[in-house]
């Protein structure tokens, strides 16, 4: 019986950390309306790529590192040195809380997020390293309608 409730439960524990999760197309034509095409002269691909696996579009995806820091939000930034969480955070650098990065309304993550790349580029990112760095990202953002063809639809 004890089982029978814990398999009642459990579907709706786990809706309680989905956060809002983007579709791609979304999600890309979101972050270039934010400036992220070229910022930092990371493409919007990398970003949509770097987001894909570091977070599956999900604003609410939070993971512990062996190192007791944690990643928080659909950039994945780090508490140790971009965020207070109350952990082992020996910096601040977008001098906000972790918390912060966990909200549906992406804004202030793409803020740290623009911090991190003006500090560290695309290469603060693991996934980014691991999976974006040097490939083909074209189907990133294949069929979003996004014409980055033209230069005046690139903010720096």
């Amino acid at each position: 019986m004890e089982m029978l409730r814990l398999l009642v439960l459990l579907p709706g524990l786990c809706a309680v950390a989905q956060g809002l999760v983007f579709e791609r197309c979304q999600w890309a034509k979101l972050l270039k309306s934010r400036g992220m095409d070229q910022y930092q002269k990371i493409s919007l691909a990398d970003w949509v790529c770097l987001t894909r696996w570091e977070s599956s579009f999900n604003t609410k995806t939070v993971n512990h590192n062996r190192d007791n820091s944690t990643d928080y939000g659909i950039f994945q930034i780090n508490s140790k040195w971009w965020c207070k969480d109350g952990g082992v955070s020996k910096a601040n650098g977008c001098n906000i809380m972790c918390s912060a990065l966990l909200a549906d309304d992406p804004t202030v993550a793409i803020n740290c997020a623009k911090t991190v790349a003006r500090q560290q580029g695309a290469k603060a990112w693991v996934a980014w390293r691991n999976r974006c760095q040097g490939k083909d990202l074209s189907p990133y953002l294949k069929g979003c309608g996004l014409d980055l063809s033209d230069p005046a639809l690139h903010f720096l």
